[in-house]
């Protein structure tokens, strides 16, 4: 008996866990849901920066876990742009010592160019 109780009990786990919840949609609102998705495409370099986990390794002026927006201003230029919307989205290693900074897969090239525009103008 315990043996089938266990195994019923595993079943409904199991098919519990995997079913979509069908959550009703309320058709006769007049409100019109966003996708977050474009709202993003509106916010400024700085905005997207701030919404990400960005602040946890670098500032703008002062070296932390990351170098500072500042350094990485002064050592790239424009035409370095792709290079590093690239390194935002896939992560990497190497450049400013042994700590690889995350691959932030979540945001979009258009996005990963607003932040180093953003960056590049911290020049000092």
């Amino acid at each position: 008996m315990r043996k089938f109780l266990l195994a019923g009990a595993i079943g409904f786990l199991m098919f519990s866990c995997s079913k979509k919840e069908n959550i009703p949609v309320d058709t006769t609102s007049s409100e019109k849901t966003v996708d977050a998705e474009p709202a993003k495409a509106n916010l400024s370099g700085d905005q997207i920066i701030e919404s990400l986990d960005c602040s946890g390794c670098h500032a703008v002026n002062e070296r932390m876990i990351g170098p500072s927006y500042q350094e990485i201003a002064d050592k790239y230029s424009e035409k370095d742009i792709e290079l590093l919307a690239s390194k935002i989205i896939e992560g990497g290693s190497g450049v400013w010592g042994n700590v690889p900074m995350s691959p932030h897969p979540q945001v979009s090239k258009d996005e990963a160019k607003k932040m180093v525009e953003y960056i590049l103008r911290q020049k000092k």
